[in-house]
């Protein structure tokens, strides 16, 4: 799917912009919006039972990022999403999404193959990461696949999303300094 495309899908649009820690969706909403990120970053998290915040991914410029627990499973979210740094989004009614993509077979084909599948390939490269990668290579991987965010958003987040602490984090950068040397 190139750019050109997605700017035609994203036209019949709003344009939203949020504040450094503006809730952009709610935990427990059923908003059903598709939201293009033009230029900031997202994250998504969810209060623990500690009452603490945990990371579960960050989004930057040019991803998309929606509710999927109410769009695939007609449920309330389970996250938070909320603006790192000010951005500025797209944003389009689900529905109205899924009208304009039906209209356009390049739309359409990219709705099925990147949309869908990117949102699902997503969660289950994070969990597998999990069971086969080392904390470190978890980091290694994060930094590679996100190298225009890393120096962008807090640690804690980089280490709640990788699966350690920020104390853990600190140590794994340094070893791979130190193996540089």
């Amino acid at each position: 799917m190139n750019l050109k495309n997605l700017y035609k899908l994203f036209r019949n649009s709003k344009i939203k912009s949020f504040g450094k820690e503006d809730a952009i969706i709610a935990a427990n909403s059923k908003e059903k919006n598709v939201f293009f990120i033009r230029k900031g970053i997202v994250r998504s998290y969810i209060i623990n039972e500690k009452g603490e915040e945990v990371t579960f991914q960050v989004y930057a410029e040019t991803n998309i990022f929606t509710n999927v627990h109410s769009i695939l499973f007609n449920e309330p979210s389970k996250f938070t999403y909320e603006a790192i740094e000010a951005t500025k989004v797209y944003v389009i009614d689900y529905d109205l999404f899924l009208e304009i993509t039906s209209k356009n077979p390049n739309l359409l084909e990219w709705n099925r193959t990147y949309f869908g599948k990117r949102i699902i390939k997503r969660a289950f490269q994070r969990s597998e990461s999990f069971v086969f990668l080392s904390p470190e290579e978890r980091y290694k991987k994060f930094v590679k696949d996100n190298p225009n965010i890393v120096n962008r958003i807090p640690d804690m987040y980089i280490a709640n999303i990788i699966g350690i602490t920020p104390v853990s984090l600190s140590r794994i950068r340094s070893r791979i300094v130190s193996k540089k040397d």
